[in-house]
């Protein structure tokens, strides 16, 4: 789903057990939930960005934003927007530019235009980015806060199923229409194509780090190396529980997390139970323990 932006931690090996690793979800129908989104913040970015406005640093902020949000942008076109002067603006861009928030380019000229130094171009850098985005989890996190707070823990895991219903809604198609064998590698490379940079293969047997490919039996691993709102997620575990639900929905077959990026895992890991290995009766796993012990090499966040 999307709720930190990177997370830390030890990458565990290949083959290796995952510690405490949470119980198989097994599908359970899907409520008809509305998807539910949290406003966009008003730029509060990391201590270099304070958005305050009428002060010198809000002034700072509102630059910055302009320049992520439109591009690389001269000093001119910035003094015309904020009907500053450019003296006032050079001030700003030099504190970004030592910040490490912004970076300079040389504007590309003309075929048709003479001789003249060519314009200075301002553009967002990637630390300048990650502040915005920094925000935005800080935003995120005191909402919730607030909701579980008023409205109870309960409140909070609602809100995760309605937020993870769209990506099921869209993932659903791509799912269902990939062949049987195909569904976990199809929920990998749609989730990357949001940025989730996941990847399948077959789940290693105990002590062995090898991938035995999907068709081996022993269900598959889903992995995924970045999660955009593990920040969020480290506190609110129950954006992590509304997506396993909904991969369970998506895969029909029980699922497990072995490891999140949010809990400082280098990798968010998910077993994908096999439906070889389901009791036709009951859905379930045949060997509930194996799943439960399931070696990790990788995952699956939100």
């Amino acid at each position: 789903m999307g709720l930190n932006s990177t997370g830390s931690g030890t990458q565990r090996g290949a083959g290796l057990p995952a510690a405490q690793a949470q119980p198989a979800t097994t599908p359970r129908p899907a409520t008809t939930p509305q998807p539910a989104t949290i406003a966009q913040p008003a730029t509060t970015p990391h201590p270099a960005l304070p958005a305050q406005p009428g002060t010198e640093l809000g002034t700072r902020a509102r630059i910055a934003r302009l320049i992520l949000e439109n591009g690389p942008v001269t000093a001119s076109g910035l003094s015309t927007r904020l009907n500053l002067t450019p003296a006032a603006v050079r001030r700003h861009l030099d504190n970004l530019l030592a910040d490490g928030l912004i970076e300079t380019r040389t504007a590309r000229r003309p075929a048709n235009r003479g001789r003249g130094r060519p314009a200075k171009l301002f553009a967002i850098t990637d630390v300048g980015r990650s502040a915005f985005e920094h925000a935005y989890d800080d935003l995120a996190t005191s909402a919730l806060r607030f909701l579980a707070e008023v409205a109870g823990p309960g409140a909070v895991a609602e809100f995760a199923r309605r937020q993870v219903a769209d990506l099921e809604r869209r993932y659903g198609p791509v799912v269902q229409s990939a062949p049987a064998a195909g569904r976990v590698a199809a929920l990998a490379e749609a989730l990357s194509a949001d940025g989730y940079a996941a990847s399948a293969s077959g789940a290693p047997a105990a002590g062995t780090s090898a991938d035995p490919g999907p068709g081996a039996g022993r269900g598959e691993q889903l992995c995924q190396h970045h999660c955009p709102v593990a920040h969020v997620a480290a506190e609110f575990p129950q954006l992590c529980e509304a997506e396993t639900e909904a991969f369970a929905r998506l895969l029909g077959t029980p699922v497990q997390r072995l490891a999140t990026i949010a809990h400082g895992d280098g990798i968010c890991t998910t077993h994908i139970t096999a439906p070889a290995l389901l009791n036709p009766r009951t859905g379930s796993p045949e060997h509930p323990h194996r799943s439960i012990t399931a070696p990790q090499i990788g995952g699956i966040s939100v």
